[in-house]
C-alpha cells in the first residue's frame, strides 16, 4: 500500500527521492510477505498480502487523494478486509 501511495508522489514529481521511496516501499513490502510465507501457506499469505495492499491503497487514496468515499466503494473495500481475515482464520 506504501508502494501504491509512491507511485502517486512519483508521478506527480519525478525526482531521485521519489524514486528511492517508491523502491524502497515495494521492497519492504516484498520482504514483509516472504516472511508472512515463512508462517503460512503461499497461497494465503499471497491473499492477504494482495487484500492489504488493495485495501490500503482504497483507503489512502480516501484519506490523502481526495478519493470517493461512496458506501459502495466501503463495503467492497470492507468485503476485502473480511476476506483476509477470513482465509487467515481457516488457516
Amino acid at each position: 500500500m506504501a508502494g501504491v501511495a509512491m507511485i502517486t508522489q512519483f508521478n506527480r514529481k519525478r525526482g531521485v527521492l521519489q524514486l528511492l521511496l517508491l523502491v524502497s516501499a515495494f521492497g519492504l513490502s516484498f520482504l514483509f510477505l516472504s516472511l508472512a510465507m515463512s508462517i503460512l501457506p503461499m497461497a494465503i499469505a499471497y491473499a492477504v498480502w494482495t487484500g492489504i495492499g488493495a485495501a490500503g491503497g482504497v483507503v489512502i487514496g480516501m484519506l490523502f487523494y481526495n478519493e470517493s468515499k461512496h458506501w459502495k466503494r466501503l463495503f467492497f473495500l470492507s468485503m476485502i478486509i473480511f476476506a483476509s481475515v477470513g482465509l487467515k482464520l481457516v488457516t
